[in-house]
C-alpha cells in the first residue's frame, strides 16, 4: 500500500465487508431458481476483497484469508469436475441435474439440487481468481519479508 491509510475506507471495510460476504452467499445459493448464482456471488465477494485491498493493501487481504487463493481455485475445479462426473456413476448423462428432498427437523422438507454444488464450485473459482489477482498485483516490495514468512508462499525473487 502506498501513502497514508484512510479512516473512512478502514471503517467502510470494517462494517461493509461482512455484509457484502453475506449478500454474496445469498446471491450464490439463490441463483438456481432466480437471477444470481456462483459467478455473480463470487464477483460480489470479490468486490468485498477489493474494498479490503483499498483500505489496507495486499497484506490485509492475505491476512483475512486463512488459505492460499490457489486453494480456492483447486477446490472449485475439483468440485466442478466431481459435480459434472457424478451422474455418470449412476448411469445418467454428464452434468445431469438431480433433485433430492431431505426432511430437516423443525424446518420440514428441503429440496437440494445437484446444480447448487456446481454453483458453489464456480463461486470458489471466482473468489480464488480475484484473491490471486489482488495478492499478485498488490504485492508491495516493502512487505516481501512478511509475505515470505507464510508457509507455501514464494516471493518470486531469483526468477527470471
Amino acid at each position: 500500500m502506498i501513502g497514508r491509510r484512510s479512516t473512512i475506507l478502514d471503517e467502510a471495510d470494517r462494517w461493509l465487508f461482512p455484509v457484502i460476504v453475506l449478500v454474496s452467499v445469498f446471491i450464490a445459493f439463490r441463483g438456481h431458481n432466480a437471477p444470481g448464482g456462483g459467478f455473480a456471488g463470487g464477483l460480489i465477494v470479490g468486490c468485498a476483497f477489493v474494498l479490503r485491498f483499498l483500505a489496507g493493501g495486499s497484506l490485509r487481504v492475505r491476512r483475512s484469508v486463512i488459505v492460499q487463493p490457489t486453494t480456492f481455485v483447486g477446490l472449485g475445479m475439483l468440485l466442478a469436475i466431481g459435480t459434472a462426473l457424478a451422474p455418470l456413476v449412476f448411469g445418467d448423462a454428464l452434468l445431469e441435474s438431480v433433485i433430492w428432498q431431505v426432511e430437516v427437523p423443525a424446518v420440514g422438507t428441503v429440496k437440494v439440487v445437484s446444480s447448487a454444488f456446481f454453483d458453489l464450485a464456480v463461486y470458489f473459482l471466482v473468489v480464488g481468481v480475484v484473491l490471486a489477482v489482488l495478492v499478485a498485483l498488490g504485492a508491495d516490495p516493502i512487505h516481501r519479508e512478511l509475505v515470505a514468512e507464510q508457509p507455501g508462499v514464494e516471493t518470486g525473487e531469483g526468477t527470471s
